[in-house]
């Protein structure tokens, strides 16, 4: 008898142990609405600025390019997405800054899946984009 109550008592603690866990590690697999992602990028040269993506649990987007931003919506599934940019507020580019924020979000436009692994998301399409959550 005694055998079995420690054989309930060590089920219980695992349990508890594993209901404790869990949200955690549901947490890191889901996607991070309302947080900011930043590129997995050195700035340009010249910049300290790294393009941030964010996106909110009602789908607004904000996207802030090497230079300039834009506001647009997003569609989060089970590990699919779709980033649809609506407007754009434009900065004073250099010509290269503004085809590399070209090149970007046209590869933003491109994506289709995501996937999260710890803190880096990465956003899959023609081309694999690497952000990294903002953890200050």
């Amino acid at each position: 008898m005694g055998s079995l109550r420690r054989h309930v008592a060590c089920s219980v603690v695992c349990v508890a142990i594993a209901s404790s866990i869990w949200p955690a590690i549901a947490g890191e697999l889901g996607f991070p609405f309302d947080r900011e992602l930043m590129l997995d990028a050195a700035p340009m040269r010249g910049s300290k600025r790294v393009p941030i993506l964010e996106i909110a649990a009602n789908g607004a987007a904000s996207i802030d390019l090497w230079c300039n931003s834009v506001r647009g919506k997003a569609n989060v599934g089970d590990g699919s997405i779709t980033i649809m940019p609506e407007s754009a507020v434009a900065g004073q580019c250099a010509p290269e800054q503004r085809s590399v924020d070209e090149n970007l979000l046209a590869a933003l436009v491109q994506v289709t899946n995501w996937r999260r692994r710890g803190d880096v998301i990465e956003l899959i399409g023609t081309t694999t984009l690497r952000f990294r959550l903002v953890t200050n």
